[in-house]
């Protein structure tokens, strides 16, 4: 682990007793008192994360929103200051680069929120493309933390942070917390209502503290990438580098919604454009293990006894007692309700395809 970067807090991470793992080039916390129980505090009440090791970049000037929209799949023409985006950048063939998330904080000023594992592809190719806009990778001068769980805002609340009810989901603002600004957005990736705020490492450790402190009344827990990994795939988010890749395309993704053919034009927009006309050949469908097992990624899909795809993502679901996953199969045998079965060592264990996603919060 000698060649892995450390985020900014990690003393105070190992002073909590977190287990730290490698992580996209990164030593990162994978849990603290439990995987479960980090899960069910975010489910229940609220957790806390550290994810430092994301990329943050800055896009600027009056050719940005021009040059940027035709880096990504959704259409930033549309986009209000002070809200955010989902979209993937894709390669001319449609093939998924990475997907991120994209705020517009000023009217010519951006934040891309990128993977750690893809921040020098990304960086290289904004690089590349941005000839007219000024370009800043700001990844390593800032701290990003989510706060995550249906009592995130009652955390921040008691912070002093006034009217974030009227903060709409994908909608970012300056916010001064234990004496530091920082970018709030309500914004996660764990299918509950909260928010990651984006600070400058200075003054992390002051507002990490404060976090804790004004959560304790609220049942907050530290929580790792491994609740955060039960999180997502609970609510069908996808990860890149499992369920997305350069090998696949937004399309089959699932990821449709994001990705705006009729506007204007973007990098693989005419693969993407293509693909749809011919039909999908494949497409990421869920499904719960009925037999006894755990379905792990890259274990091999059986439709039939012959083998037609592998598992992306797998793992138990804390919230539904159930195993889950997520897997490429051929469209047409994609349908939901198909028993399918899972390799899992030496034996053929079954399961059935299922609605995603597999948890969704009351809203």
């Amino acid at each position: 682990m000698t060649d892995l970067k450390k985020i900014p807090l990690d003393a105070l991470h190992r002073a909590a007793k977190a287990r730290m793992v490698p992580f996209a080039g990164y030593e990162m916390p994978v849990q603290y008192a439990g995987i479960k129980a980090e899960h069910h505090a975010v489910r229940e009440a609220v957790g806390l994360f550290d994810v430092s090791h994301m990329g943050e970049l800055f896009i600027e000037g009056p050719s940005a929103l021009a040059e940027l929209d035709r880096l990504i799949t959704n259409d930033l023409t549309k986009l209000a200051i002070g809200k955010a985006l989902y979209a993937c950048v894709t390669r001319e063939d449609g093939g998924i680069l990475d997907d991120i998330l994209v705020y517009r904080l000023e009217d010519t000023r951006y934040l891309v929120i990128c993977n750690a594992g893809n921040r020098d592809k990304i960086v290289a190719h904004f690089r590349a493309q941005l000839r007219e806009s000024a370009f800043d990778d700001a990844s390593d001068r800032y701290c990003l933390f989510a706060l995550q769980g249906p009592k995130a805002l009652d955390t921040l609340k008691a912070l002093g942070a006034d009217d974030l009810e009227e903060l709409a989901p994908f909608a970012i603002r300056e916010l001064n917390l234990a004496g530091a600004k920082t970018l709030t957005a309500r914004t996660g990736y764990t299918g509950e209502d909260g928010f990651e705020v984006m600070v400058e490492n200075a003054h992390a450790e002051a507002v990490w503290r404060a976090l804790v402190e004004a959560g304790e009344a609220h049942g907050l827990a530290l929580a790792g990438l491994g609740a955060r990994d039960t999180l997502r795939l609970e609510a069908a988010l996808r990860l890149y580098g499992n369920d997305l890749s350069e090998e696949t395309n937004p399309l089959e993704a699932g990821l449709g919604f994001a990705v705006k053919l009729n506007a204007g034009d973007f990098i693989g927009k005419e693969a993407l454009a293509a693909i749809k006309e011919a039909g999908l050949a494949r497409k990421l469908v869920g499904f719960e293990m009925v037999g006894r097992g755990i379905a792990r990624s890259g274990y091999p899909v059986l439709v039939d006894g012959e083998e037609r795809g592998v598992v992306t993502s797998g793992s138990p679901s804390p919230t539904l007692n159930k195993n889950i996953g997520l897997c490429y199969l051929p469209h047409e045998l994609a349908e939901i309700g198909r028993t399918i079965e899972i390799a899992i060592r030496d034996k053929k264990i079954d399961a059935k395809l299922v609605e995603t996603p597999f948890y969704k919060r009351a809203r």
